[in-house]
């Protein structure tokens, strides 16, 4: 059973080196999980998982090998499937709740409400919905979730009051991934990567040298002597190019969260969006609706915003292979009489920074996806992850290509 929890781990992603691995099983030999499948989890991952951005995938390895095991609170994915509705997650946020928490009220009998969850779960065979028994949603009892009854256990679904003394079902750590898509804090936290600053300007020495103001005091025997320099001036300069509409629906919320993240950041000297239909032709729009007209020409973007600026482009690279290659590719708007990849070729040529974000790139060079494959030969594209955003800015702010 063992060995094959290893290559469960394995297959997870999990990076596992034999002599880790030899080191549980000597934790297994001097009993040190007391034949206990909670705190064999706890040696384990403590032993196998060497970031916190890997414990989502021991957990779900973990669940799959041992979700045979019989345990008295475990939660099958049938019945997390009865409780997880979007529908429900949607009342939870939206619904206005007038709940006080006062602890001293809440009388509850912790063993009796996990004697009783532990019961229903061998009884209960159906979803509920509702009700003052069952473990189900919008319900009285103790246990389910989005219910009207303070304290208890909450089954998966969201936090409503936060008043749960156990959350069961919940994966804690999918949040640490590296491989996960983004939300507007993680975009921020990546776009910090990618400050410069330039004391180049020519500007008043207006900023306190602490550093300097420190080198001169000690040198001047302890008197103090200040030291005044040019204030650090951000100094890069960004263009988020957004492909949008079509295949790109599916991720609107994503592109969202990009566009807001960018537009709050005060990292950058200056900060272009337009945005693109499955490829860049001769025309950049200025909203994610693409609409003919409201648009600016790609060539006078080149003219205006020169070489400096760090290119980040974002899409799926679905397109077909008419849309890349043929002049009369463009059936949303004008070619400029250019194929789109002769205009791919014009910002590589014109632009000496760019990187390609895929949030859903194909792994290595995949034939079922023809356009994907030529634009990874033209420009650096990395998966819309946490990882792939953290790799695409190291390579932005390479000194060398």
């Amino acid at each position: 059973m063992f060995s094959e929890f290893y290559y469960t781990l394995k297959a997870k992603g999990l990076d596992v080196s034999l002599s880790e691995w030899l080191t549980l099983m000597d934790a297994l030999d001097q009993g040190l999980c007391e034949s206990s499948l909670t705190k064999f989890y706890y040696v384990a991952r403590m032993i196998l998982v060497k970031s916190e951005t890997d414990f989502d995938k021991f957990d779900m390895a973990f669940d799959e090998h041992f979700k045979g095991i019989q345990s008295d609170d475990e939660v099958t994915f049938r019945m997390l499937r009865w409780l997880d509705k979007e529908d429900m997650k949607k009342m939870v946020e939206n619904e206005e709740r007038l709940w006080i928490h006062n602890s001293e009220d809440l009388q509850i009998d912790k063993e009796d409400v996990e004697q009783k969850f532990r019961q229903r779960m061998k009884d209960q065979d159906s979803e509920h919905n509702g009700g003052s028994f069952w473990i189900g949603t919008m319900g009285k009892t103790s246990f389910g979730n989005t219910g009207g009854m303070t304290g208890g256990i909450r089954v998966g679904g969201a936090s409503g009051y936060q008043s749960a003394f156990e959350v069961i079902g919940a994966r804690k750590y999918q949040d640490f991934r590296d491989d996960k898509m983004l939300d507007n804090r993680q975009f921020q936290m990546a776009f910090r990567r990618l400050r410069q600053f330039s004391t180049k300007l020519d500007i008043p020495k207006t900023e306190l040298d602490l550093d300097e103001t420190i080198n001169k005091t000690c040198n001047n025997g302890g008197y103090l002597q200040i030291v005044m320099g040019k204030p650090r001036k951000n100094a890069v300069k960004l263009m988020l190019l957004m492909d949008s509409g079509g295949t790109m629906i599916p991720y609107s919320k994503l592109l969202n969260e990009l566009f807001q993240a960018v537009d709050k950041s005060n990292h950058f000297k200056d900060v272009q969006c337009y945005y693109f239909h499955n490829c860049i032709y001769s025309k950049l729009y200025k909203t994610p609706e693409c609409e003919n007209g409201d648009w600016i020409d790609t060539d006078w973007a080149f003219r205006n915003y020169d070489s400096d600026y760090k290119v980040i482009i974002v899409g799926d690279a679905a397109m077909a292979p008419e849309e890349l290659y043929s002049d009369t590719g463009n059936y949303r708007g004008p070619n400029g009489g250019l194929p789109g990849w002769d205009w791919l070729r014009l910002v590589k040529r014109h632009y000496k920074k760019v990187i390609w974000l895929n949030p859903k790139m194909a792994p290595g060079n995949a034939p079922w996806r023809e356009a994907e494959t030529a634009i990874k030969g033209l420009f650096p594209m990395y998966r819309l992850s946490v990882d792939g955003l953290n790799q695409g800015m190291v390579k932005l702010m390479q000194n060398k290509d």
